[in-house]
């Protein structure tokens, strides 16, 4: 019988394809700000937290224009950008398979918690997490991924032994063995990680159903 009783879950490229809302709001961002990228604004910025995605974009770290472009994004993605957001193929009956089997379901995101709310509540996902865990939702702010999802298990009473985290990128297989949690890295996400990337102790899936499989049958 699987020893997973609690499953956390990555947001972005894992259980959704975000990439064509959030890069529209980024460009839409920078010409609001009369600014031009630094870099190109494609799928590969598309994972770490706002700030950070900014910074690289602008190629600065002033505050200020981090700031303006910032409150640029949040009033596009926020109000209507988050409606573009697509569920990849699976999910939702994957997350619907796993709480029925009585599977304790949870977020810890790098995208802040005000439209991760309302991505869960657009796609009818909500009711799925008993926990929804983003590097924002406290004060002072969260400084990584490892970092929150060791806040989630404490805050939840979770033994690591009964858990196991979700992603599609290093840095989630990273933030998992931080906290001695199994790491099940999704292969159909923009974020994939390459076998290179794959540390051996790390296990890949290629579908939501074969993720399905490996939680409640392994």
């Amino acid at each position: 019988m699987s020893p997973y009783r609690h499953v956390l879950f990555d947001l972005d490229g894992t259980l959704i394809d975000s990439a064509p809302a959030i890069l529209a709001s980024y460009r839409e961002a920078f010409a609001s700000a009369g600014r031009t990228p630094a870099i190109p604004v494609d799928a590969a910025i598309v994972g770490p937290p706002l700030t950070e995605t900014l910074q690289m974009l602008a190629g600065s770290r002033d505050p200020v224009l981090i700031d303006e472009l910032a409150t640029h994004f949040k009033a596009s993605y926020d109000i209507s950008g988050y409606r573009q957001t697509a569920a990849y193929e699976g999910v939702g009956e994957m997350l619907a398979r796993l709480a029925a089997s009585g599977r304790s379901l949870a977020i810890a995101t790098n995208k802040r918690l005000h439209p991760t709310r309302l991505i869960l509540g657009h796609l009818g996902w909500s009711e799925y997490f008993d926990a929804v865990y983003a590097l924002d939702m406290f004060e002072p702010r969260l400084p990584d991924k490892a970092t929150m999802i060791a806040r989630l298990l404490a805050d939840r009473g979770i033994v690591h032994t009964t858990a196991v985290y979700v992603g599609d990128r290093s840095e989630d297989g990273e933030s998992a063995d931080a906290n001695e949690l199994p790491f099940i890295a999704a292969t159909w996400g923009y974020g994939s990680l390459s076998p290179s990337e794959m540390a051996p102790h790390w296990r890949a899936v290629a579908s939501p159903e074969a993720l399905a499989a490996a939680i409640l049958d392994d």
